[in-house]
């Protein structure tokens, strides 16, 4: 039922996107695109979605304290 759903969104997008400005047709294009990968559950091989950010650590402080004789 989910796949049906999403498939008709990206029919009523595509339909949209052909009165469309070719700048915003492109993207009503992607989104139909977006649209027809969540229907078609043996595609998400996870492509679409991004990965997860690096952690941000602080350095230690043994990196900018230098020896303390000059």
């Amino acid at each position: 039922m989910e796949q049906e759903f999403y498939q008709g969104l990206a029919q009523r997008v595509r339909a949209i996107a052909q009165k469309a400005d070719p700048f915003t047709c492109r993207r009503l294009l992607d989104l139909a695109k977006r649209y027809e990968a969540k229907s078609n559950p043996a595609s998400r091989s996870g492509a679409t979605e991004r990965p997860l950010p690096v952690p941000r650590t602080t350095p230690s402080l043994s990196i900018f304290s230098g020896p303390s004789e000059a």
